[in-house]
């Protein structure tokens, strides 16, 4: 597979999200782990996931968990794959969502979060959420002393507009590596902070690259044109779409969301779907 960069770490062009995992119409865990081992196999060196990846209250890190327990049993390599996870959002447990961005809690969910992903340090960690309640500095603040105290090996932020991406870098001396933001077909407002990413070299992890998990499938159907063009290049709707994404800037990295091995088999050869400048225009403009 390709390869693009995030800060100093060479990752696959394609990741792999581990929500669909963990929460609502989640796999049983013998699958889960199948997943992701196909994802290894396939040559994915980015996963992603996050402290709030669960479905129960009393599971805090289901998700982490899983994708610990996939790499350990996994018979390959795993020194370069680079795990991505995130604290500053929360689920209570009953479907529904918040946020917590003081310092003091995002430094303990990050150290919680090594402990769970068995690692001294964790690769990628990510404010996963803006804290209307909290100064955006003062959030970002704790993610700079987790790096500087070597928790963290790389920082990046999530859910950012472009005024925040530029907060966040400054705060972190310059040592923003990645923003990932909702970005797919269906929803396209956060092109501006893909595009600020693209200018400052850094990279842009498009979360619900094919729309969210119940609608994934309907990539097609709802957005003609990518149906048309897949079927010109005989290959899922889905693939084009991820092709799309990276064609749009050499930051982008998409990380699609799997629970079963045969979608991120699928996904990742967008990687090799080589779009014309016309086809990405009239996706583009779809």
């Amino acid at each position: 597979m390709q390869q693009r960069t995030i800060g100093p770490r060479t990752v696959s062009t394609i990741g792999l999200g581990g929500m669909p995992m963990s929460i609502e119409g989640r796999p049983d865990t013998d699958r889960s782990v199948a997943t992701v081992h196909a994802a290894l196999d396939a040559g994915v060196t980015l996963i992603d996931t996050a402290d709030a990846y669960h479905l129960h209250a009393d599971e805090v890190g289901h998700n982490e968990e899983l994708i610990a327990a996939a790499l350990r049993s996994y018979g390959g390599d795993t020194s370069g794959v680079l795990v991505a996870t995130k604290g500053g959002h929360l689920r209570p447990g009953d479907g529904s969502w918040t946020q917590d961005g003081r310092p003091e809690h995002l430094k303990e969910a990050a150290k919680a979060s090594a402990r769970r992903l068995g690692v001294d340090a964790i690769g990628l960690y990510q404010f996963h959420r803006p804290d209307p309640r909290v100064p955006y500095a003062d959030s970002v603040g704790a993610i700079r002393d987790l790096l500087d105290e070597g928790w963290i090996e790389l920082a990046g932020i999530s859910n950012a507009s472009v005024a925040q991406i530029d907060e966040a870098n400054e705060v972190l001396g310059g040592r923003l590596v990645s923003v990932q933001n909702q970005f797919s077909p269906a929803f396209r407002s956060s092109l501006g902070e893909l595009e600020h990413c693209a200018a400052l070299g850094i990279a842009f992890l498009p979360w619900s690259p094919l729309g969210g998990i119940s609608r994934a499938g309907e990539v097609g159907s709802r957005h003609a044109a990518f149906q048309r063009v897949a079927d010109e290049h005989g290959v899922s709707p889905q693939r084009v779409t991820l092709a799309w994404e990276l064609a749009l800037a050499p930051v982008v990295v998409p990380i699609p969301g799997a629970s079963r091995p045969a979608s991120i088999q699928d996904s990742v050869h967008a990687a090799d779907l080589v779009l014309t400048a016309d086809e990405v225009a009239l996706l583009s403009q779809s």
